[in-house]
């Protein structure tokens, strides 16, 4: 187990991100969702993230009622907050915002403090837990002064009260990570996609300067969000189809890893937790399967000439750490 920051929350460096059992793109069946949490157990996985965002809601519903098969004691659980949901009397599904679920609410995006309180208070109803050990803000891209002004004080607040061990923020961009972690005092960032064998741009400010400060980061995304994991035409990349120029570095990487023994997707993860910065990367899973596999390529080696092929051939730069050591 790894500690974030100061706070005395420890994760284990593979963690399971939960936002596929909320049905992010295509169905998943509450036995599925079961299962991957029985498998994350299985591997040794204790970390584990969602949100309200997931499904609305489901994510949640879903993940509460695994873990209640466990020792709440052994689990670390993040969720997220800044998206209140709403009852919403809309028709339809959740497909726009990338879930297949009906519209049977509505997001409203509140940063405020008393939004916080209500948003987590109703992650908790869902979940079946008294508290949770992490709150991310979540996706405060548009709404900073918001986030800064009131959002973060609540978590402050409620970190204090010991409602939560550690607080952070979590989002798709590396920019405003950084200005958390030098203007604020959380524990722990979430970076999504930002560092990864495609894109490295944490890489510049972000994780030198939580790694000054005893900041830890937690990397989300590690596949991108699948274009790593297995690059064919219809893969994804930051959750759309991924453009032609990506799918060709993506099938250069994988045919770099296959002559040298290993996999994309072994390499995708050993590059995200190599950063001394990094206290955990979060894979998404919607299966026991998929678990599996995940724990598999983490636990794979990557070898050392494989790392050098991507630095001489420009496939990577050459600063980023690419060793790590098994826990």
């Amino acid at each position: 187990m790894t500690p974030l920051g100061r706070s005395g929350v420890e994760v284990t460096p593979l963690g399971f991100g939960a936002a596929a059992l909320g049905n992010l793109f295509t169905p998943v069946s509450d036995e599925q969702a079961h299962a991957a949490v029985l498998a994350a157990w299985q591997r040794g996985i204790r970390y584990v993230d969602t949100a309200p965002h997931y499904g609305l809601g489901l994510s949640e519903r879903r993940l509460g009622a695994a873990l209640r098969a466990y020792d709440r004691a052994h689990w670390t659980v993040s969720t997220k907050v800044g998206r209140r949901l709403e009852p919403a009397d809309a028709a339809g599904d959740d497909l726009a915002e990338g879930f297949a679920v009906p519209a049977a609410h509505r997001r409203v995006w509140d940063f405020t403090a008393d939004g916080i309180r209500r948003t987590l208070e109703a992650s908790l109803a869902r979940l079946g837990l008294d508290r949770v050990d992490v709150v991310y803000l979540h996706d405060p891209d548009g709404h900073a002064e918001q986030a800064f002004r009131e959002g973060y004080p609540a978590l402050e607040q409620l970190r204090s009260e010991g409602v939560v061990g550690a607080i952070g923020a979590g989002m798709n961009q590396a920019e405003m990570l950084t200005r958390f972690v030098r203007d604020t005092d959380v524990d722990v960032v979430l970076c999504a996609g930002r560092y990864t064998l495609l894109d490295q741009s944490a890489a510049a400010e972000l994780l030198p300067e939580a790694l000054r400060r005893g900041v830890s980061v937690v990397v989300g995304g590690p596949f991108n969000s699948g274009l790593l994991a297995d690059p064919t035409p219809r893969a994804t990349y930051d959750y759309t189809r991924a453009p032609r120029e990506l799918l060709h570095r993506a099938l250069r990487l994988k045919e770099a890893a296959e002559r040298h023994g290993t996999t994309l997707r072994a390499a995708a993860l050993a590059f995200c937790a190599a950063h001394p910065a990094v206290a955990s990367v979060l894979a998404g899973a919607r299966s026991a399967a998929e678990v599996h596999d995940c724990a598999d390529q983490w636990e794979a080696t990557v070898p050392d000439a494989f790392w050098r092929e991507l630095h001489e051939t420009g496939l990577l730069p050459p600063d980023p750490p690419v060793v790590r050591e098994l826990p």
